[in-house]
């Protein structure tokens, strides 16, 4: 399960050379090139650390950081980037919400050490699984669609996350039962899985008649799709 990091940069070069590094170290990365991008791709991605430049169009660094916190999201860790060296800029940013703050311009392995400093503190609200929208937190048993939180059973939650630990392959009612229920009586179950997947599509899909997350594969079960 990686790790997802937002970077919030307007200038090409710099969030490239960003993204590289990051990816080599291991994380899953998204990118955005101004404050009110940031905010979609932060809603459809759940990211566990944000590395935040300051000056941005549209929306700046700072209205940005402080509508993150605005959303109760004290989880998500934020880096600042800034030209702005003053001892009194860093104060600042650091009072509205930043974990931390890097002044440019700055070695791309110096910003991959303060990553890893912020996430080795931070690093338990990261156990989450997030694809097109939806989270999962499998430690804090939570849910989320954009953002929303979403009222699931145990069995729904625990068929969720089997699903999102897994996208993109076909899995059988029969494999399903013997990870989620394996001492219970197969013929009950069939009809079971079908029924919790049923009420799982009305709580995560757009249109549950016509399935884009959770579809079914005719004669061979069911699947996962991200792609």
């Amino acid at each position: 399960m990686k790790q997802a990091i937002l970077v919030v940069e307007d200038d090409r070069m710099i969030r490239e050379l960003v993204c590289i590094y990051l990816q080599k170290a291991g994380y899953d990365v998204f990118t955005a090139v101004d404050g009110e991008d940031a905010k979609e791709v932060f809603l459809t991605n759940h990211p566990c650390l944000i590395i935040l430049d300051l000056m941005l169009p549209k929306l700046s660094g700072e209205e940005f950081c402080m509508w993150v916190r605005e959303q109760e999201r004290n989880e998500v860790s934020i880096i600042m980037l800034s030209a702005k060296s003053r001892t009194e800029d860093k104060i600042h940013g650091l009072k509205i919400g930043a974990d931390d703050y890097l002044v440019k311009p700055f070695e791309p392995e110096e910003l991959l050490a303060h990553v890893e400093a912020v996430l080795r503190r931070t690093g338990q609200y990261c156990q989450k699984i997030a694809h097109n929208g939806l989270c999962i937190k499998p430690r804090k048993g939570e849910t989320l669609l954009f953002d929303k939180p979403l009222d699931l059973t145990k069995h729904e939650f625990n068929l969720l996350y089997y699903f999102m630990e897994n996208p993109n392959i076909v899995i059988s009612r029969e494999h399903l039962i013997q990870q989620l229920y394996p001492y219970a009586d197969k013929i009950v179950l069939d009809r079971t899985i079908d029924a919790h997947i049923k009420k799982l599509r009305k709580k995560i899909e757009d249109n549950p008649a016509s399935p884009k997350r959770i579809i079914t594969v005719r004669g061979m079960g069911y699947k996962f799709v991200t792609e």
